[in-house]
């Protein structure tokens, strides 16, 4: 695939005409002020003729937003949630996206002035209905990385800042959860390692996980993050 390939997802454009808050309205990039954007960028990224580079570049379409609906870095949260039962089996709580892209952990947008702490438990009660108190539950909220979402492109990217929380042990069931906002359903998946997590999905509900999320929780559950 070429990297010069030009292409912008009709959605973004109708959301734009909507006037959807998640899309920017304007079509050239080199009239937004990139001094502001970068000042509160996640990952510094450069700018090529007054447009934004992904530092994470080539995606396969250079210019152009591709399926994203801002230009440069969006920033987003996600919640890593844990709990154990009786014998000390993890479990990971997951999504699956109403986007037809996989199972994902919960999460998205960040508002703006909003914390990744604060983003994060707002998400996770929208998509899962699970409400966490972080005064009350542990939580460590880890470095902003790079996600290789598949809708980004070299003008328009994410980046997410993840927070785990642990919810420690459970002697009966673990919490109730149903999909909801932009989830179909949210689920509890064993997950002892990686390659748990990703044979639950296959054989319990012919998924796979979100590919933007792939490399952050091989290595938050090998041991990484």
């Amino acid at each position: 695939m070429s990297t010069e390939r030009t292409f912008t997802h009709p959605s973004v454009l109708a959301g734009i005409a909507a006037g959807e808050p998640w899309a920017d309205p304007t079509m050239d990039p080199t009239t937004i002020n990139w001094n502001a954007r970068r000042a509160t960028a996640a990952i510094p990224f450069p700018l090529v003729n007054g447009r934004p580079v992904n530092p994470y570049a080539p995606t396969g379409v250079r210019f152009g937003r591709n399926e994203l609906g801002h230009w440069g870095e969006a920033q987003c949260a996600d919640a890593i949630v844990m709990a154990t039962t009786r014998h000390g089996w993890p479990w990971l709580l997951m999504v699956e996206r109403d986007d037809d892209h996989g199972w994902a952990l919960p999460g998205g947008h960040l508002d703006p002035g909003e914390t990744a702490l604060a983003g994060a438990v707002r998400e996770l009660a929208e998509e899962t209905g699970l409400t966490i108190d972080p005064g009350r539950e542990p939580y460590e909220v880890l470095p902003a990385r790079y996600v290789p979402d598949p809708r980004a492109s070299d003008e328009a990217w994410m980046v997410t800042t993840p927070v785990r929380f642990d919810l420690g042990e459970y002697l009966g069931a673990l919490p109730d959860v149903d999909g909801m906002d932009d989830a179909r359903r949210a689920v509890w998946v064993p997950a002892l390692d990686y390659d748990c997590v990703v044979d639950h999905l296959h054989d319990g509900y012919d998924g796979g996980v979100f590919p933007a999320h792939r490399p952050m929780l091989a290595a938050l559950l090998n041991g990484g993050v």
